[in-house]
């Protein structure tokens, strides 16, 4: 297929050592179809499962392309479920697939596994410093993969693209979520982009057929260890702190390490706001505090009354501001060192304190997140933040919520998101309640719990 390319210049990020550069930013891909099949066979054999033989033999298990660089050794993918995906993508109907984003790297590897078995050229998007800031040989290679760069600030272009792909029948994948949250059993708010894009193809199709169907079709995948990895959790979590220089306290468990890192942290970032951090008051007491306090700031350095927005809100307001470049340079540092300060504490929401026990595949989200949000600086972090590694083997669980057909849906674009959200977060639910009551989850008691 020939897609004229739609490209402009701006400001993405640049390669892994960090940085801008001004690149050429190509939104319109150009699929490869050969290309998608062997990457399909790569993806599976090297990035999910690992290599038989050699992925559970020492040393070649310490070699993430033969063990499996995400280490997913079983995919969970009941007939009915993808059976379900599959009656709602095709010719004759526009199709938008929103998975769930609990993980960065291990998203794309499961995305396409689902993809290739019900529509192998669907596109999907990701961030432009995925597909545009590891140079140009890479940029080609992830639009030959039928990936579209998501420009913040810019993505007309993109969802023109996608809106003009799903009509032709080969599907879109999209994260409603946005950035990954590193929080699996919790469905963060959705961001309107699918449904937007759904509406918009629902308007055209009609115009040719009036029988025109457009689907929003959700997934949602659970990881799981499939062997006690409390070992290894350990050996990350020392890593953590020595490189963020938090001394361990002899007696405390593990969960009660992360704990303790966070608390650290939270004390840090409370000294610099000029708050005198309350250690005996909760973790999440004092986490809302903080938030306020740097809402309040961040409200009145872009004049905005954040009592009358969210911050999910303000922080948009805030981000539309910088790009604007309104202000001197260091009421714009000042501004952004906020924004960048909340957006960062609000990854770890009222989920982490709301159940009394706490899971190890929770654990390692906790430290995956610590990680990718302070850990900085040295090639290992880059790389973790790229390609963050797993504790240990691993099951992932896929399922198929009810798609939601935009055709026969009476509600509004919120209508259809918040009903979006209760499905998606519905099926993991349940999904996660089904192997805790089979015993698959080692559970421990939750330091950031309080009643």
């Amino acid at each position: 297929m020939n897609t004229p390319q739609l490209h402009f210049n701006l400001y993405a990020e640049g390669s892994i050592g960090g940085g801008l550069s001004k690149i050429d930013v190509f939104v319109a891909p150009t699929p490869n179809p050969a290309l998608i099949r062997i990457m399909t066979v790569v993806n599976r054999v090297v990035m999910l499962r690992g290599i038989p033989g050699f992925r559970d033999l020492l040393p070649f298990n310490r070699v993430a392309g033969l063990r499996g660089v995400a280490n997913v050794r079983h995919i969970d993918f009941p007939d009915d479920d993808r059976q379900r995906l599959k009656a709602c993508c095709g010719a004759g109907k526009a199709t938008f697939i929103t998975p769930n984003h609990p993980e960065f790297f291990t998203d794309w590897m499961i995305d396409k596994e689902i993809v290739s078995r019900v529509s192998p050229l669907a596109a999907s998007w990701a961030t432009h410093g995925v597909v545009n800031g590891l140079g140009r040989i890479m940029q080609k290679f992830w639009l030959a993969n039928n990936l579209i760069a998501q420009i913040p600030g810019n993505s007309g272009a993109a969802k023109e693209h996608s809106i003009a792909w799903a009509l032709k029948g080969h599907g879109v994948l999209l994260h409603p979520e946005g950035g990954v949250g590193w929080h699996g059993n919790v469905v963060a708010p959705l961001l309107p982009g699918a449904v937007e894009m759904g509406f918009e193809a629902l308007k055209r199709g009609r115009v040719t057929d009036q029988d025109f169907k457009v689907w929003i079709a959700p997934v949602v995948w659970k990881l799981a260890f499939t062997k006690n990895v409390e070992p290894a959790l350990a050996q990350e979590c020392a890593y953590v702190e020595k490189s963020l220089k938090i001394e361990r306290r002899a007696a405390d468990t593990l969960p009660e390490r992360v704990h303790h890192i966070y608390a650290t942290l939270l004390s840090r970032d409370e000294i610099a706001c000029g708050m005198a951090p309350d250690e005996r008051a909760s973790y999440a007491t004092r986490h809302k505090q903080l938030l306020l306090e740097l809402s309040r700031r961040l409200g009145e350095g872009i004049s905005v009354d954040p009592g009358a927005s969210e911050i999910a809100e303000l922080l948009r307001r805030a981000r539309r501001w910088l790009r604007e470049g309104t202000g001197d340079a260091e009421r714009q540092k000042q501004i952004r060192s906020l924004a960048d300060t909340i957006q960062r504490l609000q990854r770890v929401g009222p989920w982490a304190s709301a159940n009394p026990r706490i899971a190890q595949e929770e654990i390692a989200e906790h430290l995956k997140r610590i990680r990718n949000d302070y850990c900085k600086g040295t090639l290992r972090d880059t790389v973790n933040c790229f390609v963050p590694q797993p504790a240990g083997p691993r099951c992932a669980h896929i399922r198929v919520p009810e798609p939601l057909g935009l055709h026969a849906f009476p509600g509004s674009i919120d209508d259809a998101l918040a009903e979006l959200h209760r499905r998606m977060q519905e099926t993991i639910t349940t999904t996660v309640a089904e192997f805790e009551a089979a015993g698959s989850f080692i559970f421990y008691p939750n330091p950031f719990y309080h009643r």
